[in-house]
């Protein structure tokens, strides 16, 4: 009771008072199959950087709202956007490719701080250090917590393994064989060991990534070998299974960097041009609680992007959960499509959430028709690689689903599941 106690005190206190996420860790190369996002959607998604938010609007989406509880998470999309309004493409590509930029300061203040809303501007005023390109974590990407986790591995890779070059070569790599080998025959024995797995088995560090106690139990309890056993396998999926030449979440995070090559889509210039010509102007941001938002809005949506926050809610606030989804069903059009991932390898807390519809009380279970063999297709081919499960699901409001057992079931055996699965990183 006291460790889990310490435990929420800690996660509670990195995310009360930080910026937590520099950068999104959920691959939306895949969302974007998932939802089959067109020019009549409505989106619901949690800000976390932003980054996504602006890889969805490259569909021309009608409208994209970004909710999000840290109001920080928010002050960065608002840096991004006013970036995109009224900066030149390689000052914003300095910024947030490179993330650094020498003249933040006038730059900050000639062009981007009055764009600002309030709030953010406050923070901005406060923290364009992070941009200076100065002192020990001279990027952006090693700022916040996650990025200060970054750094760490970093200073790790650097001083104590002493495998940068390595890690260079494996980033470089051409081929899956190239990398197998470098991985295999130069970095793995050389990074992983006891000193790493005792720093990923506390709270104190997964909190750092957003991680938190209730998704590392999740895995402590059904994983073989347990949490740091799971992220052991997930490198070796991310290094030798999966191509690095596109894979922008680990170069930056193994470098503070992008490239112009290897980014995510929102700072190729093409689509910069694109989301300056008026793409931006659909995303909108809200700095409250899911549930908070839709009880005080009419707009309806027809996608849901609700990341993992629902493993925390369900352990700690069950009844906050499922008011969350009446709200999600009560703005929701009819065949909606929601997509959601966790730390659980089964997500089993779902379909019996009970809401009202057509003055008809439901189970999810009743209502949501789950796509898992696009799920399970699209979670393989996860460049991120960071949690358990991928759920895909539509919506059916004017007639209930009628769900079969199959549809309420993660598609293939445990061992597939496991082969696919990957530590939970809201973000």
């Amino acid at each position: 009771m006291l460790a889990a106690t310490l435990s929420r005190a800690v996660f509670n206190f990195t995310h009360g008072k930080n910026l937590v996420y520099n950068t999104c860790w959920e691959d939306p190369k895949l969302d974007r199959v998932a939802l089959k996002l067109g020019p009549t959607d409505r989106l619901l998604v949690i800000t976390s950087a932003g980054c996504n938010a602006l890889d969805y609007a490259l569909d021309e989406l009608e409208r994209i709202d970004t909710v999000d509880v840290n109001p920080r998470q928010n002050a960065l999309l608002e840096l991004k956007l006013a970036g995109i309004r009224q900066l030149d493409y390689e000052t914003f590509f300095e910024m947030f490719g490179r993330g650094r930029l020498a003249d933040w300061d006038t730059v900050y203040r000639d062009s981007l701080r009055e764009s600002l809303p309030h709030a953010a501007r406050e923070y901005w005023d406060k923290n364009g250090k992070f941009f200076y390109g100065k002192g020990r974590r001279p990027s952006f990407y090693f700022r916040g917590s996650a990025g200060f986790f970054a750094w760490s591995m970093n200073v790790y890779i650097n001083r104590i393994a002493r495998i940068r070059p390595q890690i260079e070569r494996l980033l470089e790599a051409q081929t899956l064989e190239e990398q197998q080998k470098i991985y295999y025959d130069e970095v793995k024995s050389a990074f992983w060991g006891s000193k790493i797995e005792f720093l990923l088995r506390r709270d104190a560090t997964l909190s750092l990534l957003g991680v938190p106690r209730a998704q590392r139990r999740q895995l402590e309890k059904f994983y073989p070998g347990g949490i740091a056993k799971f992220i052991e396998d997930r490198l070796d999926a991310v290094f030798t299974k999966l191509p690095l030449k596109d894979n922008y979440f680990w170069r930056v995070y193994l470098t503070g960097e992008y490239t112009h090559e290897c980014c995510p889509e929102y700072l190729r210039e093409q689509n910069f041009a694109r989301l300056k010509g008026g793409l931006v102007d659909r995303i909108h941001t809200h700095t409250t609680t899911i549930l908070d938002y839709l009880e005080s809005t009419e707009q309806t949506y027809s996608r849901y992007v609700l990341l993992d926050h629902m493993d925390w809610l369900a352990e700690h606030h069950a009844d906050i959960l499922q008011r969350q989804w009446q709200a999600i069903v009560d703005h929701a059009d009819d065949r909606a499509i929601l997509l959601w991932r966790s730390a659980a390898l089964e997500v089993e807390f779902i379909n019996s959430i009970e809401v009202g519809l057509n003055d008809e009380t439901h189970s999810l279970g009743e209502l949501l028709e789950y796509n898992n063999e696009l799920a399970d297709e699209l979670h393989a081919q996860d460049r991120v690689n960071t949690y358990g499960s991928f759920d895909i699901a539509t919506l059916h409001k004017t007639s209930p689903y009628a769900a079969s057992d199959d549809n309420n079931e993660r598609t293939g055996s445990t061992e597939d599941s496991v082969s696919h699965g990957s530590l939970a990183h809201s973000g």
